[in-house]
């Protein structure tokens, strides 16, 4: 298999060869990124009930205070 190395830079989501090359469609490209190192991404998760029936021991009560009308903030 003979490979050739081209450089480029990622613009908007989009591999752009930095010199004037011209690959004819449909070749198959491998990309290869020096220097790169994954971020990690941690995850918040929902708590879950260990017993669904349990939830209706979480049902959110509301009370309503009424004052005046002519309350200021």
């Amino acid at each position: 298999m003979k490979v050739l190395a081209y450089e480029g830079i990622v613009d908007n989501g989009l591999i752009r060869l930095e010199e004037n090359v011209q690959l004819p469609e449909k070749t198959r490209v491998y990309v290869i990124v020096p220097d790169w190192e994954a971020k990690r991404v941690a995850h918040v998760y929902s708590p879950r009930l260990v017993h669904p029936e349990q939830a209706k021991d979480f049902v959110k009560e509301m009370m309503v205070i009424e004052g005046p009308s002519d309350a200021s903030i």
